[in-house]
């Protein structure tokens, strides 16, 4: 069974292809040897971005679920990635990130509890080297994020993450019509 189809059965649908293709080009062209991916899922995300990196980089993964890890770390062995490529921790990422080394990695990407994306954007920010990326996944949620009435907290979180990755002076932002919406912002240095 494919990441992919592990994903769907898991009930954490995959990142998409063009948005995986984003992933893989962003870490190769940052020619990333340190990446932090909030959301383990199946593994989909992770393979692209370990695609894309530097061949004795690392991916650290966060997840809740210990059984999105188990199926990615089953992912990341069936594509030929060593087990020393990744780090796969197991927690909620605003009780993790807070305990990673600052401005110590190329690039960060979020596809997890959309409610925290602001939190995320905090400690990503300190988390990337100058000229790092962070990327958020799904910021549009199928064109939600637009609906004035829409008021949960998802949807504030969303508009809220997009408002500081604009305002934020040290990040030079960019949203891409891929998917549910990719927000990229590198950061200046």
């Amino acid at each position: 069974m494919s990441a992919r189809a592990r994903g769907v059965d898991l009930g954490c649908p995959p990142i998409g292809p063009s948005s995986g293709a984003v992933l893989q080009f962003l870490a190769a062209a940052l020619r990333a040897k340190a990446v932090v991916e909030i959301g383990t899922g199946a593994g989909v995300s992770g393979l692209y971005l370990l695609r894309g990196m530097l061949p004795d980089g690392v991916l650290t993964s966060i997840d809740v679920e210990p059984e999105h890890q188990s199926a990615a770390r089953r992912a990341f062995a069936d594509a030929g990635f060593g087990s020393g490529r990744t780090r796969l921790i197991m927690g909620r990422a605003l009780d993790v990130l807070p305990r990673l080394t600052d401005e110590a990695y190329d690039l960060l990407f979020a596809d997890a509890a959309r409610p925290e994306y602001p939190g995320y954007h905090q400690q990503g920010v300190r988390l990337l080297r100058p000229g790092g990326v962070i990327v958020f996944d799904n910021v549009l949620v199928s064109g939600q994020v637009a609906n004035p009435a829409r008021r949960d907290a998802e949807t504030m979180a969303l508009r809220e993450v997009t408002r500081a990755v604009r305002d934020d002076d040290r990040l030079v932002p960019v949203l891409l019509p891929l998917g549910d919406g990719m927000l990229v912002a590198a950061k200046a240095g």
